[in-house]
């Protein structure tokens, strides 16, 4: 430990641990220390963090700590030093967790890059997990889960036997039973800034005010005019991705090329920014799209909404569904829905990893092994239901 205050503040028994430990590679330079509205990135955070009701909050820095904690203002935050950050934010929730005080019930575990989170989403999540008593207590966002989580002591064990670059993620699987999902009202949630583009989207106040007024005012279906797609709206096939990286965009491209109806699931996203989509989903609610018995669902959210896209795509009875995802992880996913409660025979419908199996070395490969999937699933299952009325 660096430095640290002694006391836990009264009046709370919930303890923030902040990880800051990260070397930034994508960004090329220190990201806890990029401006934000004449702040650090990290003094932002813990502002924030020191305008809840939080009693104890505790700072991991690692890479270039000594550079960090000069440009920071405590404010009493106990400073821990991960000298394994390398090893990837395991040890970064371990060396955390070891330091908060005995008395503490609970934590938030925030995370340095997200500065837009309010202090008043904060006192929610203490506040429901005062309420439930839950294990684990997950924000979302138009049901797009967030950040921060926080934990109940019962499974700081399990975290802190967590190692590697996996978050505490990875329990969720274990612990069905014991989360609970809080809505709420804070796109704040859901935005970090994690690349050089980020940043300069988001780090001027008056862009990121119209941006946040934007998202709030925007429908839970974003969906292109006849006019702008210049074309009627025949019955075509829809293609329903959820999730918007390099691959996931590329599938789009190629799904246009023959056919398919295009929707993007993502609280964040507008039409303007993808022209190939014919509507933007932004509330996670498969029942808000209208019926359609030839829908074919590809989820490539990157961990952020796999369980609850995927439950989505099944209960609206999706012709394909499909995990972009490694066959490990895959298979947490399939047993976390199992345990909560989806059937052994939904589950086998979902195609884990997704797409043909070609030997893929890029996104550009991977989107045509699902594309080549989801058509010859597709023709297989025009066929059944032209057998089957041809014997009716």
């Amino acid at each position: 430990m660096i430095d640290g205050a002694d006391v836990m503040t009264e009046g709370s028994r919930i303890a923030a641990v902040v990880l800051a430990a990260g070397a930034s590679t994508r960004m090329g330079t220190a990201k806890q220390l990029l401006q934000i509205d004449g702040r650090p990135l990290v003094q932002q955070v813990l502002d924030n963090v020191q305008r809840s009701v939080v009693g104890e909050i505790i700072l991991v820095l690692g890479h270039s700590a000594e550079a960090i904690q000069q440009e920071l203002k405590l404010e009493g935050a106990k400073v821990v030093l991960n000298e394994n950050f390398l090893q990837g934010m395991g040890s970064s929730l371990k060396s955390g967790l070891a330091a908060i005080d005995s008395k503490v019930q609970a934590a938030l575990i925030i995370l340095a890059d997200q500065p837009f989170v309010r202090p008043e989403t904060l006192d929610q999540l203490i506040a429901e997990h005062e309420r439930t008593r839950a294990q684990i207590v997950i924000p979302t966002y138009r049901g797009f889960r967030g950040n921060p989580v926080l934990l109940d002591r019962s499974v700081f064990p399990e975290v802190m036997g967590l190692s590697g670059d996996i978050g505490c993620r990875a329990i969720f699987g274990e612990h069905q039973d014991g989360i609970v999902k809080l809505e709420v009202g804070d796109v704040g949630i859901l935005l970090d800034i994690d690349q050089r583009k980020d940043y300069e989207n988001l780090r001027n106040s008056k862009s990121r005010g119209e941006r946040e007024k934007n998202l709030l005012q925007s429908p839970d279906v974003e969906t292109r005019t006849t006019a702008e797609s210049g074309e009627a709206p025949p019955q075509r096939p829809e293609l329903v991705i959820v999730g918007k990286d390099f691959m996931a965009l590329t599938l789009a491209r190629l799904s246009r090329l023959l056919g398919f109806t295009i929707t993007v699931a993502d609280p964040l996203m507008n039409l303007s920014e993808m022209p190939e989509a014919d509507r933007v989903l932004h509330t996670l609610n498969f029942s808000l799209l209208a019926a359609s018995h030839d829908r074919h669902v590809v989820v490539a959210s990157r961990g952020a909404c796999d369980e609850e896209a995927i439950e989505q795509a099944l209960d609206v009875k999706s012709t394909y569904v499909a995990l972009v995802a490694n066959k490990k992880r895959g298979e947490e996913v399939l047993r976390s829905l199992r345990r909560k409660g989806v059937s052994q025979e939904a589950l086998t419908q979902v195609k884990v990893p997704a797409g043909l199996e070609i030997g893929a070395g890029g996104p550009e490969e991977v989107a045509l092994s699902i594309l080549a999937e989801i058509v010859a699933n597709r023709r297989k299952h025009l066929s059944a239901l032209c057998n089957a009325a041809k014997g009716a």
